[in-house]
């Protein structure tokens, strides 16, 4: 996220604003700029007298505005950060701070998986004084680049299907998935090819029996390595539940739908048609040449069908595993 990096750099630089308004539905860039501002922005000595960090839950507009308007000891800045600010009552009353913030005070508040209208006096008011930053989720499609970029900014690289392998199995929880892969990097040298081996070690995604390689096998109706995997989905049910399964393979089936019906299946249009790394087209290819767009549409169908199932309606006693079981062998026949 441009926006994002200019912040940081911009931080980095010791270049201050007084507001920093940090709202939206992904905590992940919010934490990291006020984190950054937490750590950096003062000395430790500093950071004794001069800076406060508190909770939406416990404090009230007046309170923030005493806060602010405090001058700082012995430093060059106040530091006032509000976390979990999407609880407080009545925030845009901080026009009255806002309006003529102390040059010496950064205010930084944290308003996660909400959102401002920015067509109201008080973002405008934001935006003019200081920065007003949303924080959007980013899109599963998305989220392999997103891990590519995230790896080479560290110095490493990754294959495709280990950003495959991370995407499918943490979904598109940037602070979940950078906790993850920083367990890995700090475990490995410098400039490393990141491959699902290491995935496997480090993080603990089975190479051989995840999402990923279910949906493949699926695609190229490989029987037994399908049902070998949902076997041992069905053994480990908690840590692979259905509702999270079905959603995947509704995604791919839905997206050969479209490939089958593209007159232009070259490998980068199909790539931007269907929003996916260009690597991957050639599993619709291989799948589209396995399943007729009659018996897609069938797969379409059933998969709506067992994930009204795996949610209890019309499920009887069946369990997820059978479920799945069960699935399998109407996709495969």
């Amino acid at each position: 996220m441009k926006e994002f990096i200019n912040i940081i750099s911009d931080l980095k630089n010791k270049i201050y604003r007084q507001v920093y308004f940090l709202y939206g539905d992904e905590p992940y860039y919010i934490d990291e700029i006020s984190n950054f501002i937490e750590k950096n922005v003062l000395s430790d000595t500093e950071k004794e007298f001069n800076q406060n960090i508190v909770y939406g839950i416990d404090i009230d507009v007046n309170t923030i505005i005493s806060y602010a308007r405090q001058f700082p000891m012995m430093a060059n800045y106040n530091v006032l950060i509000i976390k979990e600010a999407q609880n407080i009552k009545n925030i845009e009353d901080l026009s009255l701070y806002i309006k003529n913030p102390l040059d010496s005070t950064i205010l930084v508040i944290c308003y996660k998986y909400k959102k401002i209208d920015k067509r109201k006096e008080f973002a405008k008011l934001v935006s003019k004084k200081g920065i007003l930053f949303e924080s959007k989720k980013i899109y599963e499609d998305k989220i392999p680049q997103w891990i590519e970029n995230y790896v080479k900014a560290n110095k490493y690289s990754i294959t495709p299907k280990a950003c495959a392998l991370l995407t499918e199995n943490l979904g598109n929880d940037l602070g979940k998935i950078v906790n993850e892969i920083n367990k890995l990097l700090i475990n490995i040298p410098e400039n490393t090819k990141i491959d699902d081996q290491l995935i496997e070690k480090y993080i603990g995604i089975n190479k051989d029996f995840n999402v990923f390689e279910f949906q493949r096998a699926l695609s190229e109706k490989n029987i037994f390595k399908a049902n070998q995997i949902a076997n041992y989905f069905a053994a480990n049910a908690k840590d692979n539940p259905l509702v999270k399964i079905i959603p995947i393979l509704y995604a791919f089936f839905s997206k050969l739908l479209i490939y089958c019906q593209l007159k232009d299946k070259s490998r980068n249009n199909a790539a931007s048609v269907l929003s996916i790394s260009p690597f991957f087209v050639y599993q619709y290819q291989k799948a589209a040449l396995k399943f007729s767009f009659k018996k897609n549409l069938k797969i379409i169908n059933y998969l709506k069908e067992y994930d009204l199932k795996s949610k209890g309606i019309d499920s009887g006693s069946a369990t997820d595993g059978e479920l799945l079981k069960e699935l399998v062998f109407k996709i495969l026949h």
